[in-house]
């Protein structure tokens, strides 16, 4: 019937026409005319004409039902009127399971978790609870948006109404516990999961193998991976592109190549996202001359994603100006470029050296596109700053700041690093100052760019300040960080106050061990194993900690 009254639509305009034509040839108009409209408009997604029936229903005397509110609230909900959609809902008379079954899942999609819970608990009010599959959901909402005690209490709701745990709601909790990296709560809810008897799936492992690989313990990681095999689950697609992803990152990238030549002798067919995994392996490895051999033969739809990450493989591979001639080819195309592409378009046009173009560009991007993100004011002052052109990065940074414009760490880090390279050493400190007063936390990279920097001026006064941050903060520095911080320290400030905030930070395991070991085999280096630990005790491993250093008569613990 969708494409009949399409038909008729197109004739008459609207339903006021329409209805007017039957009444003419001699239909009696009822309620029922207008629900059917409803219900044809409504399931071929015409949401205008939805609206426009339930109004005539109005008007023509008739007083709308639950499911004629029921499938305007659905709309208004679609074409974001959440608050019109709320407001239905409330003047709803006589609502069913439905009408907040629909409710909840429009608002868990928009991820609207305050108005989530307003409705559950109308839903409750009224002696309406969730089905099973709508706890799920639920959960899934508030697990993804980190919001792990509004998932309690409502896990709290299931125990009470003695719904069971489903595999996918242990697994959404499992997931929601990863996201958050809290991995030993992760573990510990697998743990309980298998007890209660509910079997772990693929998708329960694979949630656990990414969270134990991106926290790099690998060892518990492939202990998952031997369950999951043992236990006689076909690892799926999903499954693959996630350990060829995690691979990768921890620069494993002939084990994350087998892992794809394994899908395709289990003849899955690689997606968009295998793809994309595929482009990010080539990228990070560098051996950018295997991509044609891989693909070869491969068939993936040209998504949005697909040429995201083409994008940003033509930049990193040396090919700059294919970037911009596949931007402009997806435009053709149809697609809609999100911020992923604008920022592999201005990579492009920076690394083809179309500066001036590239800032063009930006400013048109940043004036038509009111959604635009952190990510794109960073690529265009980093470009800028790796160009030589630090003075009209940092001029664009601040203006993005005048204009309350999207920033997070890493853009306030780029520009500090741009400040920095300019010898503008005064007003990358202000800078960073300003970054931690409107509560953006700078984090390890800030302070590596940081410490480098006055390390290299000899700037024992700001070094002192920044240390004193990182412990305040808990930030645990890189290897090649600590490397530099400590020679300078005992280089040349060995009697400073220094030396007793690098042995505080050693107490908070804030500098990695291999470090300490590396220092130990550079006997020929000025500072030698000697006059550097000259008056310390090393300490064994406790807790997990790393290796304590103590002073003695110094600062101790």
């Amino acid at each position: 019937m969708i494409s009949v009254v399409t038909r008729l639509t197109g004739r008459f305009e609207t339903v006021r026409g329409i209805v007017g034509e039957l009444a003419r040839v001699g239909c009696v108009i009822k309620a029922q005319t207008f629900l059917l409209f409803l219900r044809i408009y409504w399931r071929g997604e015409m949401y205008g004409m939805v609206l426009e029936a339930f109004d005539e229903m109005g008007r023509f005397g008739f007083t709308p039902n639950t499911f004629a509110r029921n499938i305007v609230m659905d709309v208004l909900f679609k074409i974001g009127r959440v608050d019109l959609g709320i407001k239905v809902l409330k003047e709803t008379q006589l609502p069913n399971f439905l009408s907040f079954n629909i409710a909840l899942c429009n608002l868990c999609k928009l991820n609207d978790v305050s108005n989530v819970k307003d409705v559950i608990g109308m839903m409750v009010r009224k002696g309406f609870y969730p089905n099973v599959r709508m706890f799920e959901i639920l959960l899934n909402c508030f697990c993804k948006m980190g919001r792990i005690a509004e998932a309690y209490q409502l896990l709290g709701l299931m125990i009470t109404l003695g719904t069971s745990l489903s595999v996918n709601a242990w697994t959404v909790l499992i997931d929601g516990f990863r996201r958050l990296r809290r991995l030993d709560m992760a573990g510990y809810l697998w743990e309980k999961m298998v007890q209660n008897g509910c079997s772990p799936n693929v998708v329960t492992y694979t949630s656990l193998i990414k969270g134990f690989m991106e926290a790099k313990m690998f060892s518990i990681a492939f202990s998952f991976l031997d369950m999951l095999e043992s236990e006689g689950h076909a690892p799926d697609l999903v499954f693959h592109n996630v350990l060829i992803d995690c691979l990768s990152k921890m620069g494993s990238y002939d084990d994350a190549l087998d892992v794809y030549d394994g899908l395709l002798e289990l003849k899955l067919v690689p997606d968009s996202y295998t793809f994309c995994s595929l482009l990010s392996t080539v990228c990070l490895s560098g051996r950018f001359s295997l991509l044609p051999k891989l693909v070869c033969g491969l068939e993936v739809e040209a998504d949005l994603v697909v040429y995201n990450a083409l994008l940003s493989y033509f930049c990193k591979a040396g090919f700059p100006n294919q970037a911009v001639k596949l931007y402009n080819t997806m435009l053709d195309k149809g697609f809609t470029p999100d911020n992923y592409s604008f920022v592999g378009l201005l990579r492009g046009l920076c690394g083809a050296r179309k500066i001036d173009e590239a800032i063009n560009v930006y400013q048109g991007i940043v004036m038509n596109n009111p959604t635009v993100n952190a990510h794109v004011h960073t690529a265009i002052v980093d470009r800028l700053i790796e160009a030589g052109r630090c003075h009209k990065a940092i001029q664009l940074f601040r203006r993005a700041i005048v204009e309350k414009y999207p920033l997070d760490v890493v853009s306030y880090t780029v520009a500090i690093r741009g400040l920095l390279e300019g010898g503008r050493t005064e007003e990358a400190y202000i800078l960073y100052s300003q970054m931690k007063h409107i509560a953006v936390p700078p984090n390890a990279y800030t302070y590596r760019v940081m410490l480098l920097s006055f390390c290299k001026e000899r700037n024992i006064k700001m070094v002192k300040w920044l240390l004193q941050d990182v412990i305040d903060a808990r930030i645990e520095l890189d290897y090649h960080t600590s490397i530099r911080l400590t020679k300078f320290i005992f280089k040349f400030h060995s009697s400073s106050s220094a030396v007793n905030q690098l042995v505080e930070m050693c107490n908070l395991g804030l500098i990695p061990d291999e470090m300490w070991r590396k220092l130990g085999l550079l006997s020929d280096e000025t500072m030698t194993p000697v006059s550097l630990f000259d008056g310390f005790v090393p300490c064994e491993r406790r807790a997990g900690n790393a290796n304590h250093l103590l002073l003695n008569g110094g600062v101790g613990r």
